[in-house]
């Protein structure tokens, strides 16, 4: 799969934006659909959003839906995720990773589990 990086968290104040990044090699840029997880401490992760790699379609979890739009560039080889009115929920580390495809649709679910990456950490405050 290569390699991919996220960036783009911080620290705010519930009810504004932030936009991740995930960059990575244009070999997954062209070939495959990713997703976005999250990563709470003590909780289970959770698949957030995917794109396919084409870009035409899109899925969300439902705690996301209407809240955050996940995009990519595949010249610059990056998806990002757009998220506005966020809540302390969202509190989390998001990770990137190449998700499945089939029939020009995605499901959030990773195709390899032993090589996620070091995360951009989210933190929403009250």
């Amino acid at each position: 799969q290569g390699q991919l990086d996220e960036s783009g968290g911080g620290l705010v104040q519930a009810g504004s934006s932030l936009r991740l990044s995930c960059a990575g090699s244009g070999f997954i840029a062209d070939r495959y659909a990713i997703g976005w997880f999250r990563q709470a401490p003590g909780k289970e992760r959770e698949g957030v959003a995917c794109i396919v790699s084409s870009g035409q379609n899109t899925y969300y979890a439902n705690s996301v839906k209407d809240r955050f739009t996940i995009s990519r560039d595949n010249a610059k080889s990056t998806v990002y995720l757009q998220m506005n009115s966020l809540e302390p929920e969202d509190s989390s580390v998001y990770f990137c990773t190449a998700v499945r495809e089939l029939d020009g649709h995605c499901a959030i679910r990773a195709l390899r589990t032993d090589s996620w990456g070091q995360g951009t950490q989210v933190t929403v405050s009250s």
